[in-house]
């Protein structure tokens, strides 16, 4: 475990030195780099020889900082911290939820660097669309009054998620699917269809957001939103292994 700053934010990450291209796993919303899915990967890359980033966003995990002060701009600054003082050469950047979101920012933000994409039941846009934009007119009432909204969650080990109006106005300058994503690199996107916070049609309106033309979306008929069981983490592990050997795998020209 280490740490680095970034204006003047503390935060934690973990890095594990290999061959290129550095794998950087973006977690999401109210999660740490300590989940399921963060861990395989660092194991995975591990045994390949492969670097690889995991990291805290700041107010999340072991990071400085109340969540309730965070943005997505702020998350993002953290992310691209992480990959500017940590990381050299080609990048292969994995985002679930609404580390998806913020990958993609990142991965446009350094698209000379990075060789590919994968998103796990990404979810950009969400402050908007999955929040104020389904929020009742009595939650939006509350929001304006106090600032701030707990929001119940749906998993049975979740507290409630401390949604701010700070956080869904500033969401509105990141927005990326009402333009083009311009992002040329292989991006890999997989998608539960029994998720049931992000609508799995998602996956195909990044798709036709996305500038360059090597997009696939793999669709998992059981997958819930956390894409964390072993035919998960399998396929994520072989995504990686995919993006990463891009290059050497196609085929030479006639």
């Amino acid at each position: 475990m280490k740490y680095i700053i970034c204006q003047g934010r503390k935060l934690a990450c973990n890095k594990l030195e290999g061959n290129g291209p550095t794998v950087v796993f973006f977690p999401g919303f109210m999660s740490d780099m300590e989940g399921t899915k963060a861990l395989t990967l660092e194991k995975y890359c591990a045994e390949q020889g492969q670097a690889y980033v995991r990291f805290d966003y700041s107010g999340h995990g072991k990071s400085s900082g109340d969540f309730t002060d965070g943005t997505i701009g702020d998350w993002r600054d953290d992310a691209l911290a992480i990959i500017d003082q940590l990381t050299e050469g080609d990048l292969v950047l994995v985002g679930s939820s609404m580390g998806g979101w913020i990958g993609l920012l990142c991965a446009v933000a350094r698209k000379d660097r990075v060789k590919g994409f994968i998103g796990l039941a990404a979810a950009p846009d969400f402050t908007r669309e999955l929040c104020w934009d389904r929020y009742s007119d009595e939650v939006k009432a509350t929001l304006e009054k106090d600032g701030i909204y707990y929001e119940p969650c749906d998993y049975d080990d979740g507290d409630p998620y401390p949604m701010t109006l700070k956080l869904l106005r500033e969401g509105n300058d990141h927005l990326l699917l009402n333009r083009d994503i311009d992002l040329d690199c292989p991006v890999r996107l997989i998608q539960g269809l029994r998720d049931p916070d992000v609508p799995p049609d998602t996956a195909r309106r990044i798709c036709d957001r996305l500038t360059g033309d090597d997009v696939v979306i793999t669709y998992v008929k059981g997958g819930d939103h956390r894409l964390s069981a072993n035919a998960d983490l399998k396929r994520l592990c072989q995504q990686v292994k995919e993006l990463s050997t891009y290059e050497k795998n196609q085929p030479k020209a006639d």
